[in-house]
């Protein structure tokens, strides 16, 4: 089906009704999720391919929804982004593809770490915090299809309410995500045949992502971020506990 093997696409449905919830729910997730089971099963190259493109279609659904609510910092992150994109593209075709489905498991793993993590008295200034928040936006979304991760940390730990946190997730991903998927097409990393499968799989990941945004309203503040946090660490762990078996 659409070149892919049978399982491989039952796999991708499955991992993309998960990865629409997750989304809903924190406001980003859906390539941690997404990108690090599709890539046990196709090209590590094509995972990423599929996850921002998916990223970019469900992003579409929110237009609205980030017009009301995302703050202002998304738009020095945004463009930072796109800046250091292509520097994660280089290193995904550079590496081999063992290494690059480790590194991407290793990515979930990081963005776990980073949330998690006491920080103690340490507080990082408002705009070096958003210069390494762009920076890792946009290398993990060329490297791993997982602009994600960059910024979580900057939004999870700072004052915004997560109603604003979140929607300025989803107005970074979708400046960052077409670009990025133009740029994998342009380079022959990807093709129409990873856009293909993306489309086939949205069903799955806006009914994930309608779930997701209604469990959204219904938990606090810190239940939100506690939940964000266990979903990095679950998709990291899993990603990891599968690729080493």
């Amino acid at each position: 089906m659409f070149g892919f093997a049978i399982e491989a696409v039952a796999i991708a449905a499955l991992a993309a009704l998960a990865a629409g919830f997750v989304r809903g729910l924190a406001g980003f997730g859906l390539s941690v999720v997404l990108v690090p089971i599709l890539q046990l099963a196709i090209a590590p190259s094509a995972a990423v391919l599929v996850g921002i493109v998916s990223l970019f279609l469900i992003g579409l659904t929110d237009i609205g929804r980030i017009r009301r609510d995302a703050d202002r910092s998304a738009i020095p992150i945004a463009l930072l982004a796109i800046a250091c994109m292509p520097l994660g593209l280089w290193a995904l075709v550079a590496l081999g593809v063992d290494w690059a489905r480790l590194l991407i498991a290793l990515v979930s793993l990081a963005a776990f770490v980073l949330v998690v993590i006491p920080l103690g008295k340490i507080v990082m200034p408002r705009r070096p915090a958003m210069a390494l928040s762009g920076f890792f936006t946009g290398f993990f979304g060329g490297f791993a299809g997982m602009p994600g991760p960059g910024m979580a940390p900057f939004y999870l730990r700072g004052r915004l309410e997560p109603k604003a946190a979140r929607a300025s997730m989803m107005a970074i991903f979708l400046v960052v995500t077409p670009i990025s998927a133009a740029v994998f097409v342009w380079l022959d990393v990807g093709g129409w045949q990873e856009v293909e499968l993306a489309l086939l799989l949205f069903p799955a990941v806006l009914l994930g992502d309608w779930l997701g945004h209604r469990a959204f309203g219904r938990v606090s503040k810190a239940r939100w971020k506690v939940a964000t946090a266990l979903v990095l660490g679950g998709a990291a762990a899993g990603a990891l506990w599968k690729l080493l078996m």
